[in-house]
């Protein structure tokens, strides 16, 4: 993230009000938690400008704006009781948030412009979302979709996240049945069911790649009773499961994101 460089890629964030005010305000000294609270505010001040005459109609959040930065995998959205985390420069910032309308979701995310190693790794991101535009279509099977992420991160050296699951969008469902899962583990591939994409469905394809070996294995829990829970969540359950308990549990390198709503 650059303080001085505001110029930002010609992207759709463009026409996205929520979103392109979320990015403009990624800045250092900024805090997150208070970035997180007010774009939640604005979205909701931003959709109730819609369906004014349909009282009945309900609208709002679907999934909270989440700031996740550097090695902070995904999801991080604080509470007040929560430490907080102040952008520096040179962060990598991953911005997701998500809106509803009479059920319907649609979801969002983008990061701030970085060089280097770091923009190594979003170059493999933008591999794998033309990938995604190509290969989510009626009558494709969701594992093509799959193996191909995986071939273009590794295209650059980088490692997709273990076991990360993008889901089928249905009215008042954020995580539908179908699935499509990212570097899966062998018996991952066994467990995971396969399906065919129809026509008419909506997934969010959740894209997430580390410059390193996959992060989501590496932690640095102090405390005993920390590293008990973790091993017992990792011994009963998978590593989605442990994402979606500690999803801010800190990790080692940048892990970039992208997520992309895609139609049917």
């Amino acid at each position: 993230m650059s303080g001085k460089d505001k110029q930002q890629e010609q992207t759709i964030t463009k026409d996205l009000v929520v979103l392109q005010s979320l990015v403009e305000a990624s800045s250092s000294g900024v805090s997150v938690l208070s970035l997180c609270e007010k774009d939640d505010a604005m979205t909701m001040e931003e959709i109730g400008k819609i369906f004014k005459k349909k009282i009945e109609m309900k609208k709002g959040i679907a999934f909270p704006t989440s700031i996740s930065v550097n090695n902070c995998v995904c999801h991080f959205s604080p509470l007040k009781s929560n430490q907080d985390y102040i952008l520096k420069e040179g962060d990598l910032v991953k911005l997701d948030l998500g809106v509803h309308v009479d059920g319907f979701i649609a979801n969002v995310a983008h990061r701030t412009q970085v060089t280097g190693r770091k923009a190594d790794v979003i170059k493999a991101i933008h591999f794998c979302d033309a990938a995604v535009l190509c290969l989510v279509k009626p009558g494709n099977q969701n594992t093509q979709v799959t193996e191909t992420l995986n071939k273009a991160a590794h295209s650059l050296t980088c490692m997709p996240i273990e076991g990360m699951l993008s889901h089928q969008l249905k009215e008042h469902v954020v995580d539908g049945e179908k699935t499509i899962i990212q570097n899966p583990t062998d018996q991952q591939k066994k467990d995971h069911e396969k399906a065919e994409l129809a026509v008419h469905e909506v997934y969010a394809v959740d894209v997430l790649i580390s410059s390193e070996e996959d992060p989501s294995k590496q932690h640095g829990l102090k405390m005993k009773t920390s590293r008990a829970f973790f091993s017992e969540v990792e011994r009963r359950f998978d590593a989605m499961t442990l994402f979606c308990s500690i999803g801010h549990i800190s990790v080692l390198v940048p892990v970039p994101c992208c997520l992309v709503t895609v139609a049917l």
